[in-house]
């Protein structure tokens, strides 16, 4: 650290302290949720996650989480693996149940198909890994329910978030410049996402995160450095598109990550006949980015209409899903129509969740609504750059713009389309809010200071809610 630059000499160890601290704490919640009060709410976490057996084989002995806890409280010695399981369970509720269910085994049902395949793909992965090198066999597996996946969902969405606090730092030093104060703060902000405990479970918001701030990084390299050569350049864009891609996999909301695409077409076309031949290239080079953002969101399709839609899948001409039938067949479009939320369907779609009831979750999620749509608007309406007022390029400050796009349209959406409360977990893989609140803190306004003592709270309540399987999710 120097007097005129009073940062820490190593910002990713700091962030690593801060990561490891605010860990402990949330990892504090599920334990003590675990270890001081009864069945969650709903046990659909417990019965997913829950040793099978009590040893191995055809022959051993059902165990009944319930009971298992009763037997517990009156101090009988408990199966091997009940405690690690109960504490597993805590982390797998709501959406958590399904992602590690099909990580077991599979889509089995259409209502599943509402959900990414990207995340139940990286923990089999995962545990193929394990398996292959003898960490335990496959008759094991079978033997512990989904307890491996659970655990492994635990994992790989800890150590997502914090690799996207460290490519979030390193995007915000390139795309910044200047002073590496916002860039860290940022990072930090991010450890601290109102989405608590939903980026140490077995969701997609971490990995969503990552691979979203990878894009983003690559993006801006490619738009940023105007020495690089045109190929780099050019292929920086494609490979953007592939890692936003398979973020889209995880989200569907991915698919926003197309609009800084959409805004460098646009941007280009004014000055397209100065230098026909490169920008002919470069719009190439956006379009085949552009597409491989869509192709995360169309490939689960395709693979979803083949399995039940097409002649040699499982279903029968006759018995044909009426989304199969569609001029452009959509499971996910249909299953959010069917099936969700699956306590209330058909609530999802234009203003239909507009209603009396619904009022508690608009007022929860309107803090978030207001920082994504303030920090965007800000940033596409002011007269100067904000915290971009150290000199950044102008294909770079175009490139911010877009993100403020996003983040605008993301707001509209979650207002009239989703189910508004998940803004506060899915708002987590957005860069510019983080730098619009590490600014506001950086210059001292008391305003930031209010969101941040807001993110801390609202993490902390929701992280006792969201273990004992309790709304908001």
């Amino acid at each position: 650290m120097t007097k005129d630059n009073p940062q820490p000499s190593n910002p990713y160890l700091t962030i690593l302290k801060t990561f490891l601290s605010w860990k402990t704490f949330l990892f504090s919640i599920a334990l003590g949720s675990a270890l001081l009060t009864g069945d969650a709410y709903d046990t659909s976490g417990s019965l997913v996650v829950f040793p099978a057996h009590q040893g191995s084989g055809a022959g051993g002995t059902i165990i009944n989480p319930t009971e298992a806890a009763v037997s517990e409280a009156s101090g009988q010695q408990q199966p091997q693996g009940f405690f690690l399981s109960r504490v597993a369970a805590r982390f797998t509720s709501w959406d958590a149940i399904y992602f590690v269910t099909q990580a077991k085994r599979g889509y089995l049902f259409e209502q599943e198909w509402a959900f990414g395949a990207g995340l139940p793909s990286l923990i089999r992965g995962l545990l193929y890994i394990l398996r292959s090198l003898g960490v335990f066999t496959e008759a094991e597996g079978k033997d512990v329910g989904a307890l491996y996946e659970a655990l492994a969902g635990v994992f790989l969405a800890n150590v997502a978030h914090l690799l996207s606090a460290f490519v979030l730092y390193r995007l915000g030093c390139l795309v910044l410049g200047g002073p590496k104060k916002i860039s860290l703060v940022a990072a930090v902000l991010h450890v601290f996402s109102p989405a608590g405990l939903f980026l140490s479970a077995p969701y997609a918001e971490s990995s969503f995160a990552l691979l979203s701030f990878s894009g983003y990084l690559v993006f801006a390299l490619s738009c940023g450095v105007n020495d690089q050569k045109p190929f780099y350049r050019d292929s920086g864009l494609i490979l953007s598109g592939i890692l936003f891609g398979l973020a889209t996999g995880f989200r569907s909301n991915g698919i926003l990550n197309g609009i800084p695409f959409a805004w460098e077409v646009i941007r280009h076309l004014p000055s397209f006949w100065e230098r026909p031949v490169d920008m002919i290239r470069r719009m190439i080079a956006l379009g085949v980015g552009g597409v491989c953002v869509a192709v995360g969101s169309a490939i689960p399709q395709a693979v979803a209409y083949r399995q039940l839609c097409s002649s040699d899948g499982s279903c029968g001409v006759g018995d044909l899903r009426p989304w199969c039938q569609s001029m452009v067949p959509s499971i996910y479009t249909f299953v959010q129509e069917h099936y969700c939320c699956f306590f209330s369907p058909r609530n999802t779609g234009f203003l239909r969740y507009w209603t009396l009831s619904n009022i508690p979750l608009f007022l929860l999620a309107a803090p978030m609504l207001v920082i994504l749509t303030k920090s965007g608007v800000d940033q596409l309406t002011s007269s100067d750059r904000k915290f971009l007022e150290t000199g950044s390029s102008s294909q770079l400050f175009a490139f911010v713009q877009s993100l403020a796009v996003i983040q605008v349209v993301l707001s509209v959406l979650a207002i009239t389309m989703y189910h508004v409360q998940i803004i506060t977990r899915i708002s987590s893989g957005y860069p510019l809010w983080y730098w619009w609140v590490a600014g506001s803190l950086c210059r001292g306004e008391k305003t930031a200071s209010h969101i941040v003592k807001f993110m801390i709270i609202y993490a902390s309540i929701q992280g006792v809610l969201f273990t004992s399987f309790l709304p908001p999710a």
